[in-house]
């Protein structure tokens, strides 16, 4: 049997790489099962519309506030659905993260494996995002 602690120790900066990819594909199938995707879709066109709407009546302050009190009506809504994914991954990820730091707490990215993880993650998250039209 392979010891992982050996392969990640032979080469962490990979390992944190594919360690990153596979939990940001994770988390991207968990938001595309659990997200009412028109919902959002709907909402961030109705928010765009009004941020036009705004910049039409950039001088009217009653016009402005009424704009901004719609924007506010649909926060809930988008709130929710980014929360619903946020439950469902928190405690996975939270004892996945116990056990990186753990695991990468003898390389030589000892100090600095979280922020080879976010770099990676966010870049991830952008491709991976588009490919399942998540944006």
């Amino acid at each position: 049997m392979v010891d992982i602690t050996l392969l990640v120790q032979s080469n962490p900066k990979l390992w944190i790489v594919l360690f990153s990819l596979v939990v940001t594909i994770l988390i991207t199938i968990v938001t595309y099962f659990f997200t009412d995707k028109e919902l959002v879709r709907s909402i961030k066109a109705k928010q765009k519309s009004l941020r036009e709407q705004m910049k039409v009546h950039k001088d009217n302050p009653q016009k402005m506030m009424e704009l901004n009190k719609q924007m506010m009506e649909d926060m809930p809504k988008q709130m929710k659905q980014s929360l619903k994914v946020s439950v469902i991954t928190i405690v996975p990820m939270l004892i996945f993260f116990g056990w990186l730091r753990s695991l990468f707490a003898t390389t030589t990215i000892a100090s600095s494996w979280i922020w080879w993880y976010i770099v990676a993650s966010l870049v991830f998250s952008i491709v991976i995002r588009k490919i399942f039209k998540l944006d």
